[in-house]
């Protein structure tokens, strides 16, 4: 595994790689917010790394600091218009895999915040080359709870809770991590200023995931705290991928928003590489133009 970085007109992004000879794919992973690629490397744990899991199975994985994350948080200014940051954010794909072997294709895996730009990258029409689009930690409404009390801390007028009910409110119960990952001590990265922003994104969602054209697996957990969690929930976010082949939602038992780092990531990250290599094989047996395959969708 390496941690390196390159530079996009002139704006320096870095990221983690583990890279396998002749790889089934490439994933090409985009943490959330607060952290960095740190997040699929979990300290301490290679077991529940996705960065070393998913080579010993014929993944490459790219873990992209997010554009204003990273080395280019000194260019968040740079980085504000969403349009901009999936154009970075392909044009590094394209660099680093110039010279490399890519498999069936790149299969796009998102957490929380990161969501927003992997989705905006899968609805752009070269999003129609992907093999595929894992999400998790997001969703269309936030749970009750992290709502009523964001709501009542804006009501004292406090910017955000303490540190310690911050770490309650992202991550769910405690037991679920490691204690020396709880809290994200070590993943810890600073925001761009433009994040507090982009959160709105989830407006846009129906208008972005209609244009999404490959299959979509989508993932919360059983203990999830930012978002509504449930079978209601997770229907209700697969409904709106209208023109995707293949809908898949999945709740992850034992698991908190944190999904990467908990002590079941080993579990999701085996089912997210399971549901990639579906879609290797579903893009080397494609139908032919033309053929409905609608039958293929899934709740």
């Amino acid at each position: 595994m390496n941690h390196s970085s390159l530079a996009i007109d002139g704006i320096p992004l870095s990221y983690r790689a583990s890279w396998a000879p002749l790889p089934r794919a490439v994933v090409l992973a985009l943490h959330g917010g607060g952290t960095d690629s740190a997040y699929f490397d979990c300290p301490g744990r290679p077991s529940l790394s996705l960065l070393r899991t998913a080579p010993a199975l014929g993944f490459t994985v790219i873990a992209l600091d997010r554009p204003g994350y990273g080395t280019s948080h000194a260019h968040q200014e740079k980085v504000t218009d969403s349009v901009h940051r999936v154009e970075l954010t392909y044009a590094a794909l394209d660099l680093l895999l110039a010279s490399r072997p890519h498999g069936a294709g790149v299969f796009l895996m998102a957490h929380s915040a990161g969501s927003e730009l992997a989705i905006r990258m899968a609805a752009e029409e070269r999003g129609g080359a992907l093999l595929g689009l894992e999400v998790a930690g997001t969703g269309r409404e936030h749970h009750p709870r992290f709502t009523e009390r964001w709501a009542h801390h804006g009501e004292l007028g406090i910017r955000r809770p303490a540190r310690g009910r911050m770490r309650d409110l992202l991550w769910g119960p405690s037991h679920l991590y490691p204690a020396d990952v709880f809290g994200g001590t070590a993943i810890g990265a600073p925001s761009p200023a433009y994040e507090a922003q982009a959160r709105d994104w989830v407006r846009e969602l129906p208008e972005l995931a209609a244009r999404v054209r490959v299959p979509v697996h989508y993932t919360l957990g059983d203990h999830e705290a930012v978002w509504s969690p449930g079978e209601r929930a997770l229907k209700d976010f697969a409904s709106v991928f209208t023109s995707s082949p293949r809908v898949r939602v999945h709740e992850q038992p034992d698991s908190g928003h944190n999904l990467s780092l908990g002590h079941s990531a080993r579990a999701y990250h085996l089912g997210v590489l399971s549901f990639a290599e579906e879609c290797a094989v579903f893009r080397e047996n494609a139908r032919p133009e033309g053929v409905d395959s609608s039958q293929g969708r899934a709740g």
